[in-house]
């Protein structure tokens, strides 16, 4: 059986439309009032398409070829690789999300969200290079300079040239206050960088000719730690056309994502601008940030789509002990949690695009600075939760195929080592859950997650068991608050259970709000929507109860003990 791809349009348009009810949102954004879902579905059948047709059958021939390092440093990506990315920029997907001013289509986060989806699903090793795009046009139309905005925005929303970010040094991961790069004012107004970075994704490659670097360094006056780190905009190839002082020192051989290039750069006196204020450096990058966790995220939820499409693929079509396996109860309860825990996290990650869509664009202030609030509060989540399915899933899925699972040309090995990666960078996902702990729940005692689980109960049906699971996560919610206040170092090792129950219970809800609009499905699609929902209930709400009571335990106070 082949490994294949079928974008789940469907569903993705009940998400949108029944789920979501994004088009009444849209119509209170000035910036989207004229888009309507035939628009929207159309360009989702021609991203399905681009994946399906250009991307995925790349995926396995970029696993084997990987990416080559010659002895001038520069990188080779796997065979049609380049070409494929033509084809992107040709398709105008790099500008899709972004505003006219600069080139942009003006769509949706949203849409671009769904796009990202599918492109990860196909490919991820090739998706590296552009997912960091909107991250970068995001970060450099907040804090650049007119000139530098004007110089490389236009080139890096129509995707001419890519981006890269280099955070990352040997001696710094995800403390980045260790960072050592260091740049040197010049009297022309510009800076020379000099340092090491490590785990650069596209930091060199044959897809563009200029690859722009968002650089974290620190200016000579700089305090130490993260509060003395400045951004640098640092571009491969300078604007007189001569090459800028940074070289690729190695491409690193890894377990997965091979065809994406993973660079060690070395930046020797290169030129470079300084985006934002001195010493605010992390600050500005947060917005290429964030957006990159959300794409994370997205990594994560493709991966489980591909992998349990193909799963039920393969069970339907593989006979043992006299009919498919698909039809044996194991297999069968897998197959429905591999397929539900998907849709919820698809329902999840576009409420998250969609709550950045609002904060930006919708006409009530009140109504920005509220999905202001609940994008904060569902980024980490859907970061961490979705790639650790992202993972896990895959894994489970596995099994489906028995020992060919394990060989190469089954396919979903490859699946089980790219999606690992996901859970490491753009910050760990136990990063993400003490993140959420303490910047996004403890921070204002809880009162941006009591607001959003209020708003997603109501449109709960009372007498729901998924409505009296978000009552009592709610109810348990409050009781963590109340210990974690008491001790932080409990609150650290509560943090990654707390964050699965927060994700859970949000699933809850994105299950509620399907099976709810399924009377708009066609009878047969109805029905199926139904038995998961049974499936979501009889097996991810238990395991979501079982994260709040961990959650407690770790966070309750030690008893006395009775001694003797």
């Amino acid at each position: 059986m082949s490994w294949t791809y079928e974008a789940p349009l469907d569903h993705m348009r009940f998400v949108l439309e029944h789920v979501l009810d994004a088009p009444t949102h849209w119509k209170a954004c000035e910036a989207f009032a004229d888009l309507d879902l035939d628009t929207a579905d159309a360009v989702l059948q021609e991203a399905a398409r681009f994946a399906s047709e250009v991307l995925q059958p790349l995926n396995a021939v970029g696993d084997v070829e990987g990416c080559v390092r010659d002895a001038e440093g520069r990188v080779r990506t796997p065979k049609g690789f380049p070409e494929a990315y033509q084809a992107f920029v040709a398709g105008g997907w790099p500008a899709l999300p972004c505003t006219p001013d600069w080139g942009g289509q003006g769509l949706p986060l949203l849409l671009d969200a769904a796009l990202r989806e599918m492109l990860d699903a196909c490919n991820h090793g090739w998706n590296m290079y552009p997912d960091l795009l909107h991250g970068a046009y995001e970060t450099i139309k907040a804090h650049g300079s007119e000139a530098l905005k004007a110089r490389y925005l236009p080139k890096i929303v129509s995707g001419e040239w890519l981006a890269a970010m280099a955070l990352t040094e040997p001696q710094a991961g995800s403390d980045l206050g260790q960072l050592r790069t260091r740049a040197e004012p010049q009297a022309d107004g510009s800076l020379r960088i000099s340092g090491n970075k490590i785990f650069i994704s596209g930091g060199e490659h044959d897809l563009t000719d200029n690859i722009v670097h968002l650089v974290l360094c620190r200016l000579p006056d700089a305090p130490a730690g993260t509060k003395g780190l400045s951004l640098a905009l640092v571009p491969k190839v300078l604007p007189d056309g001569s090459r800028n002082a940074l070289f690729c020192d190695g491409v690193e051989k890894k377990m997965g994502i091979k065809a994406s290039a993973t660079c060690a750069m070395r930046y020797e006196g290169a030129t470079g601008w300084l985006i934002g204020e001195p010493h605010r450096g992390l600050a500005a990058m947060f917005l290429m940030m964030n957006s990159a966790r959300l794409h994370v995220g997205l990594q994560g939820l493709g991966h489980q789509e591909m992998a349990a499409q193909n799963a039920r693929r393969y069970a339907a079509e593989r006979v043992q002990m006299g009919r498919a396996i698909a039809e044996h109860p194991a297999v069968r309860l897998l197959l429905d949690r591999l397929e539900v825990m998907a849709q919820s996290q698809r329902v999840l990650a576009y409420r998250a695009a969609l709550a950045l869509d609002l904060a930006e664009h919708h006409g009530d202030g009140a109504v920005r600075e509220r999905e202001k609030r609940f994008a904060a509060l569902l980024t980490p989540i859907v970061k961490a939760f979705c790639t650790h399915q992202g993972f896990h899933g895959p894994a489970a899925a596995l099994g489906v195929w028995g020992g060919y699972g394990y060989v190469h040309e089954y396919g979903i090995e490859q699946t089980v080592r790219d999606a690992r990666i996901a859970m490491i960078y753009e910050g760990t996902n136990e990063i993400q859950a003490i993140d959420l702990a303490q910047r996004k729940l403890l921070a204002d005692g809880g009162a941006t997650a009591f607001e959003l689980l209020d708003a997603l109960r109501a449109e709960l049906a009372t007498g729901d068991p998924l409505r009296d699971f978000v009552d009592a996560s709610r109810a348990q919610l409050r009781d963590w608050l109340d210990r974690a206040r008491q001790d932080n170092s409990l609150l650290l090792e509560s943090a990654d259970d707390l964050l699965h129950g927060m994700a859970h219970t949000l699933l809850a809800w994105a299950v509620g709000r399907m099976a709810s609009a399924a009377h708009r499905l066609p009878e047969a699609a109805a029905a199926r929507q139904h038995a998961l929902t049974g499936a979501f209930v009889r097996h991810a709400v238990p395991l979501g109860r079982l994260h709040w009571e961990r959650a407690l335990a770790a966070a309750a106070p030690p008893r006395a003990s009775s001694g003797h």
